[in-house]
């Protein structure tokens, strides 16, 4: 599952930068982490993206749980633009390779 919360820093980039780095090292210690990564618009710089992947849902949920993450990274996710955010991987392909195709852990 990926998590992309998308930021728009119009000042203090210095400051969001290391709370960014704070948030991702907090949450790169929960159970269930794949890899996370802060990025920047080529386009427009004063957009950024935190891209976080899981395992599943659950793990993700339970990683908000955290002490950690409620101090470090809940302010700043809390800053993101209010739009969805969590996506579940439902085809992937590795280079080369074919395409995989997984089931919906939506209810339904």
């Amino acid at each position: 599952m990926l998590v992309l919360n998308r930021f728009t820093v119009t000042e203090d980039e210095a400051g969001f930068v290391g709370r960014a780095h704070a948030a991702l090292a907090a949450l790169a210690e929960a159970p269930g982490y794949v890899r996370g990564e802060l990025t920047r618009s080529l386009d427009d710089p004063s957009f950024w993206c935190l891209l976080t992947e899981w395992e599943s849902v659950g793990v993700y949920r339970r990683a908000l749980g955290r002490f950690d993450v409620k101090v470090t990274a809940t302010p700043l996710l809390a800053q993101s633009l209010m739009e969805p955010c969590a996506y579940e991987t439902l085809a992937s392909a590795q280079p080369g390779g074919a395409v995989q195709t997984r089931a919906s852990d939506r209810a339904v």
